[in-house]
This record gives C-alpha cells, sequence and structure tokens, in this order.
C-alpha cells in the first residue's frame, strides 16, 4: 500500500485494506513460490498471526505443514534469531501451539519433538507450557527475559532421557550420564538452532544446578545461594516440581522457605537436615556381631 501526501489517498493495488478490516494474514502471490523463495516466511505468517490476532488466508496457510521441511535448510544462527522472535516476543505459548499445529516447531526443535504425544501429556509438553507461559508473564510486566533458561527448560527432560540411556547401555553413574548427555543434546540441538556458546554455559550451569540443590547438608546451603546462576536453577527446579510433583516438589519448598528465612531459621533447617541424615546412616549400618571367645 502506498500513501500519496498529493490528495491523502492511498493506493492499495493488493487488496491489503480489506485483509486488513477481515483479519487475514495474506501473502502476496503464489503462496508456494514464496515459501519456496524463503522459507522463513511461514514463521513469519505464523507469528503475524499471533500477534495481530488475526488468521491466516487458507491459500497462504495450506502449503505450510507440507513445505515445513523446507526449514531445515535455513542457517541454525537465522533460525536461532527467528526462534526468539517467535517464543519470547510476548506470545509465545500461543505461537508454539500453532507452529506445532503447521509442523513447523518440530523442525526448529526435533530434539523436543521426540517427546510430543497426541495430549500434550508428557513431562516434556508440560515443561514447555510452563516455561513459555511464565515468559509471557515477565514480558508483559517488563521484565527481564534470558533465552538460556527458556532452552533449559525445554531441552530438560530429553537430557533425562538421553542420561537414562546412558546408564543402562554404557552404565554410568547418573551424575556423569547428565554431563555426557548433556553434550549429546546440546550438540543436536544447535544443529538447527545455534544457540550462542554464551547461552549453553548458562544452560549447563541451569542444569548443574539441579544435581546440587538436593545436597543441602552442612554449609552447602548457603554455598549454594551465593552462587550467580542461583536464582535461575531456583526457578526451574519450581517448575519441575509443578510438573513431577513428589520429592522435586518437596524440595522446591524446602528452597523457598529457605531463602525467605532469617540467619536462625536457615540453620536450624539446615541442622534438621543433618540430624535427618545422621539417623538414616544409622539406621542402614549392620550390627556388629559380638565377639566370643573359644572354650
Amino acid at each position: 500500500m502506498y500513501y500519496n501526501i498529493g490528495d491523502y489517498s492511498i493506493h492499495d493495488y493488493a487488496g491489503g485494506i480489506e485483509d486488513l478490516e477481515d483479519k487475514l494474514i495474506r501473502l502476496i502471490g503464489d503462496p508456494e513460490v514464496r515459501y519456496r523463495e524463503d522459507p522463513v516466511r511461514m514463521l513469519r505468517a505464523i507469528r503475524f498471526a499471533v500477534k495481530l490476532d488475526f488468521d491466516i488466508e487458507e491459500e497462504t496457510a495450506a502449503p505450510i505443514e507440507p513445505f515445513s521441511h523446507l526449514l531445515r535448510d535455513i542457517p541454525a544462527a537465522r533460525l536461532y534469531e527467528e526462534s526468539l522472535k517467535m517464543l519470547q516476543s510476548g506470545h509465545g505459548l500461543e505461537t508454539y501451539h500453532l507452529m506445532r499445529e503447521y509442523n513447523l516447531f518440530q523442525q526448529l526443535f526435533p530434539v523436543v519433538s521426540e517427546f510430543f504425544t497426541e495430549d500434550y501429556a508428557s513431562k516434556t509438553e508440560q515443561m514447555l507450557d510452563l516455561v513459555l507461559d511464565a515468559t509471557d508473564l515477565r514480558v508483559e510486566d517488563g521484565r527481564r527475559i534470558n533465552p538460556a533458561f527458556m532452552f533449559a527448560a525445554m531441552l530438560w527432560y530429553p537430557l533425562q532421557a538421553k542420561a537414562e540411556e546412558l546408564m543402562e547401555s554404557r552404565n554410568f553413574a547418573y551424575y556423569d550420564a547428565v554431563m555426557e548427555a548433556s553434550n549429546i543434546i546440546l550438540d543436536q540441538q544447535v544443529k538447527t538452532i545455534a544457540i550462542p556458546r554464551r547461552h549453553t554455559a548458562t544452560i549447563r550451569e541451569i542444569w548443574q544446578l539441579q544435581l546440587r540443590l538436593p545436597r543441602r547438608n552442612g554449609k552447602r546451603a548457603f554455598r549454594l545461594m551465593e552462587l550467580n546462576k542461583f536464582r535461575a536453577g531456583y526457578d526451574f527446579l519450581e517448575m519441575r516440581g509443578e510438573v513431577e510433583g513428589g520429592d522435586t516438589d518437596q524440595l522446591a519448598k524446602w528452597w523457598d522457605k529457605f531463602q525467605n528465612s532469617g540467619r536462625n531459621v536457615r540453620q536450624t533447617m539446615v541442622t534438621d537436615l543433618d540430624g535427618d541424615t545422621k539417623s538414616k546412616s544409622r539406621r542402614r549400618r549392620p550390627s556388629r556381631k559380638k565377639r566370643t571367645k573359644a572354650d
């Protein structure tokens, strides 16, 4: 559309005004040709539809799912930038669901999509809803967001599945399995979305904290709170508690109380933990047989 300052008229050669009134997203030209020229246009159609609360015009929408595989040919660095626009602009949750409907999310996050179910009930899918909803709320409130946190949450359960596989196939201890799995999962993900190293380093820190937060005895709890990424690690633990319940939820609640208590209460909480640990240790310790003198 062009605005003529001479007579204050709008020249609308593509019927844009009518589409605006009808709240429609429509590509100019043949959609199949346009998508082949630049497959990222499929992502933009989704993004604008969600952001503007528009529908995607039928002919514009029809080729998206069949052509979704074309995104695999787009440089991973470009898709990283596009992924942030899609998922961290305040409409991430709705955008994810629409992307998934058109098989676009699966192209950007193949590691995550392996855990998709028909009823959206897997832990991976529950975590996706939680972290994207939380991101939308932070954007709405004008708070800072960190892509590393989102990626750490999205990839956590694929990481856990890979760690379990390594423990079974290569007899790894849990900690070693998680460390190796983190390398594998991140290497796979950066092939489609080139997450910068500064973020992958933070992702690893958040993951490692999930292994350290249960260890609260002695001075460990106080030292953990001093870590730079403690808050991110705790926030993620809290989300895990919502998904997993049980011990994870109890651990998150313990840390919530610990953070918001005074020094004396914190010390008492740690002392209680130490007492529980010693009590369990005594219960597990086998009794010694009494020595008897030979007749």
